[in-house]
Order: C-alpha cells, then sequence, then structure tokens
C-alpha cells in the first residue's frame, strides 16, 4: 500500500486518476482507518488531504462560508459564523461520533461514506448545501443531494474530490434545524434523522423551504412536498399536519435491527414537524 500526502488539489487528482489499483482519499480516517484494520479493505493506495490548504480552511463567501472537506467537525463546531447562519448544520454535524472522533472526523467524509443514515447530510440538503467537485476534466458544482446514490456509492467520477462546501448566505428570517432519533442518548447511528431549513417573509409568513429525511430509503430524500406543505403558512397545525404526512408518505424504508419500516415511517413524520418548529422559533428570532 501506497501512502501519499500531496500539497495541492491537483496533485491529489492526478494521484488518483493515475492509481489502477484501489485507491482510497483520507481526510479524517475515522471510518477508513476502522475498515482498514478490520480487514474489510486492502488499498493499493491512500491518498491524505489534510496537507491541502484549500480543504482545510472554513472561508467567508458572499454572505455565507465554503468549509473545506478535511475541515475537522470539532472545529466547524467551534466556528461562530457559521453556528449563526447553518446552526442546523452544525447541530448535525457535532452528532457525528464522540468528543473524540469529532477531532478528525469530517462533514464531506460523512457526506462521502454515502450512508443513508448519515447526520450531516440531511441538514446539509435542507441547507441547499452546495458540492466542489475537482476532477480529472475540471471542476463542477452539484448539490449535496445529488452525490449519493446508494449505500456507499457516489456520482463521483474515478479521480474525483470533494474539495469543499458552500453553505450560501441566507435571507433574514431563516433558520434551519436537525432532528435525529436514535435508541440510545448519544454515539449511535440514526434510525431516522430530519433536516428543515425555512424563510419567513416580514409577517411571519413561510416563503421558501426545504425538508430532507435520513435513513429512511437508500439515500437522503429531498422531500419536496413536505416544503410545499410549509410555504404560504405560518406553521400552523393544519400546515404542520400537511408537512408530517408527506415526510412520512416520502419514506421507503428497510427492516433492521435498529427499526421497523413502519417504526421510521411514523418518526419521519414526527421528526420533520419537530424541526419545523425549531427552525421556526430561530428564524423568528433571526435579523
Amino acid at each position: 500500500m501506497r501512502y501519499e500526502t500531496p500539497g495541492t488539489i491537483d496533485s491529489a487528482v492526478a494521484l488518483l486518476a493515475q492509481e489502477k489499483g484501489r485507491a482510497y482519499l483520507l481526510a479524517g480516517g475515522t471510518d477508513l482507518l476502522v475498515r482498514l484494520r478490520g480487514g474489510y479493505i486492502e488499498p493499493d493506495l491512500v491518498v491524505d488531504v489534510k496537507r491541502i490548504d484549500s480543504m482545510r480552511k472554513i472561508t467567508a463567501e458572499g454572505g455565507g462560508f465554503r468549509i473545506g472537506a478535511a475541515v475537522p467537525a470539532a472545529e466547524l463546531g467551534e466556528h461562530p459564523g457559521v453556528k449563526k447562519l447553518w446552526p442546523g448544520v452544525v447541530e448535525a454535524v457535532e452528532l457525528i461520533g464522540s468528543k473524540q472522533v469529532q477531532g478528525r472526523a469530517t462533514m464531506v467524509g460523512n457526506l462521502c461514506n454515502a450512508s443513508p443514515a448519515a447526520d450531516s447530510v440531511p441538514a446539509m440538503v435542507a441547507a441547499g448545501a452546495i458540492a466542489s467537485i475537482v476532477g480529472p476534466q475540471g471542476r463542477r458544482n452539484v448539490p449535496v443531494e445529488e452525490i449519493s446514490t446508494s449505500p456507499g456509492k457516489t456520482t463521483l467520477a474515478k479521480g474525483e474530490i470533494v474539495e469543499s462546501i458552500l453553505l450560501a448566505a441566507r435571507p433574514p428570517h431563516s433558520a434551519d434545524a436537525y432532528l435525529r432519533f436514535i435508541p440510545r442518548t448519544e454515539m449511535d447511528i440514526a434510525v431516522v434523522g430530519a433536516g428543515v431549513s425555512i424563510t419567513l417573509d416580514d409577517k411571519g409568513v413561510c416563503k421558501a423551504a426545504r425538508v430532507a429525511l435520513g435513513a429512511v430509503a437508500e439515500r437522503v430524500l429531498l422531500v419536496g412536498p413536505a416544503a410545499d406543505a410549509l410555504i404560504g403558512s405560518k406553521l400552523d397545525e393544519a400546515a404542520l399536519d400537511k408537512l408530517a404526512a408527506a415526510a412520512s408518505a416520502a419514506c421507503r424504508p428497510i427492516d433492521d435491527k435498529r427499526g421497523t419500516k413502519e417504526f421510521r415511517i411514523k418518526v419521519a413524520g414526527v421528526l420533520a414537524r419537530r424541526a419545523a418548529l425549531i427552525a421556526l422559533e430561530r428564524a423568528r428570532k433571526s435579523k
């Protein structure tokens, strides 16, 4: 196994593109190293991207923030600007593993593992986050919801790397929230996750919304009908009931040891409703 530590994104892309065997990226390594030591993977090449400057920074951009792919969850959670603008994304990222794991784990690693139960992904999808991808054919920007296709599978081509995530600026009276259900109080895999982002007008009426669900399908779902249930309302009981029903209707989960199909379908509606109310309270306080 070769271990490379390129200093530029172009060098990293070239290494991946030229490798004929099994190549893996190392950002935080909290998933990769466990799989390697457990014998689940046998890489021919590991490319450590932590020395690439653009992947280690959080930078202000157009009123929002660009988050490098190798920025640890702990660093993101301590950034006052990101916490103020996108609190739902930050609270989702802070649910990845333990405090120790968060010192290494990254939001982009969570995305590219392509787990349907990844905590940060529904929050990013609800936030309308954009992934900046660099590859042999150049650069492209892709909505986060288009990255994963099924468990462990992504739309990334050979040699492509997600360099960063853009969390854009947002209008006044906007906020987001993320909730998950787990059997324990912490350090567990989501049985269901729900991210909601809303924008209110000056009269308190919802004029824009996005709703995303995790662990209820083969990938994270962006649920348009659930968002439509909120738009044009003040998030009254009738609108919240429609939201919950639409969220549940969108689910296509599996039965496993952590939850049944019926349980996940029910809980998805409940969590979407609760997350919407948290986002509403935050949006009313935002400027």
